[in-house]
C-alpha cells in the first residue's frame, strides 16, 4: 500500500490534490493510505515551502500548486 500525504493549511488547492489523488487511485484499483498534513512546522519539516505539497512514501514528490492527472496516475500506478 502507498501512503501519501498532502501538505497544506487546507486551502481548495491542497483538497483539489487530495481529491484527485483518491479518485486515481479508486480508478486504478489501488489501495492507499492518504492524510492531509495541516501544521505548518510538520510541513516545514519536509522543505516545502509552497503548498500543496504531496509526500509518497515518505519522500516529497510535489509542491508548489495541483499536480497534473498524468502526474498523480504515475505516483498511484508506479
Amino acid at each position: 500500500m502507498k501512503t501519501f500525504k498532502v501538505l497544506g493549511g487546507g486551502c481548495r488547492n491542497c483538497e483539489v490534490t487530495a481529491e484527485a489523488i483518491t479518485r486515481a487511485a479508486a480508478e486504478a484499483g489501488v489501495e492507499i493510505a492518504l492524510e492531509k498534513i495541516t501544521d505548518m512546522a510538520e510541513i516545514l519539516g519536509y522543505g516545502v515551502m509552497s503548498t500543496p505539497g504531496v509526500v509518497l512514501d515518505g519522500e516529497v514528490v510535489h509542491s508548489g500548486g495541483v499536480p497534473r492527472a498524468d502526474q498523480v496516475r504515475a505516483w498511484v500506478s508506479g
